[in-house]
């Protein structure tokens, strides 16, 4: 059996007297996608932001493709940085910029390529993921919500990563535009042949976009096996999750008012 691609153990994150992750054990494959669910705040963006090294973990292990990521050099976390992709909750584009910027972001602040080049670059990408040409040159706040998630999904595959981590895809967008963005998801990880780690609350994208499924409560991973199975996990806080019942093991804070 090979190495995982990535592999977590026992990670931990704490701020202040807030342990956000409390002993996460997580491995992925390649080739797997692999959804996170959970509840708002436990935990699964910050998981991909400490793989990202976007926020450090304070113990336990990240590993990549074997390698302990909080033991690279310089040059070895750029080229770490180069084999993911990724795309935020809200779109995370930058108003001030047009379109084909933001999708060319990277490569401009590498400077890898000249901006006719990487225009280009991002004009391409742009129609990888349904939106013509002219869209290159409007700014974030003259698209509608779905036309922002599209970009976003530009941006994440502007240098064709090996591994995709999308957060909330399809958060905030009506069921028809929600499937539109689950076909393009499939579409484009189908041509790139990626690693897909994704974080949804849409329990009809999960059984889209995923094989496999990882429940995170409270800091930790609780469950984790085929999507096929997450309905009927046997797990009561997976099973109360899922279903969306108000009652379970899964206490919410509600304030009277």
């Amino acid at each position: 059996m090979s190495a995982p691609l990535l592999e977590l153990t026992g990670v931990t994150k704490s701020f202040g007297a807030n342990h956000a992750l409390t002993g996460v054990d997580l491995a992925v494959g390649q080739g797997d996608s692999l959804v996170l669910i959970g509840t708002s705040g436990s935990g699964k963006t910050l998981i991909l932001k400490c793989i990202m090294g976007l926020i450090p973990h304070d113990a336990g292990t990240i590993l990549f493709q074997g390698r302990d990521v909080t033991r690279f050099s310089d040059a070895e976390r750029k080229d770490f940085i180069d084999h993911f992709g990724m795309t935020f909750q809200k779109s995370g584009l930058f108003d001030s910029q047009p379109v084909w910027e933001n999708v060319a972001f990277q490569i401009l602040q590498e400077g890898t390529m000249g901006r006719a080049q990487a225009r280009e670059l991002a004009v391409d990408k742009l129609a990888a993921v349904g939106l013509e040409a002219a869209t290159a040159d409007l700014y974030p706040a003259e698209l509608s919500g779905g036309m922002q998630k599209r970009v976003g999904l530009a941006r994440a595959i502007a240098n064709d990563p090996d591994v995709l981590f999308l957060d909330e895809p399809t958060a905030g967008l009506d069921p028809i535009m929600t499937n539109i963005i689950n076909e393009l998801i499939l579409d484009v990880v189908g041509k790139l042949g990626a690693t897909v780690v994704s974080i949804t609350s849409d329990m009809s994208s999960l059984k889209v976009i995923s094989t496999r499924v990882a429940m995170v409560h409270e800091g930790r991973i609780i469950w984790d096996g085929a999507t096929a199975d997450v309905e009927n996990s046997g797990d009561p806080v997976v099973d109360q999750f899922v279903h969306s019942r108000a009652e379970g093991p899964i206490e919410m804070a509600v304030q009277a008012v």
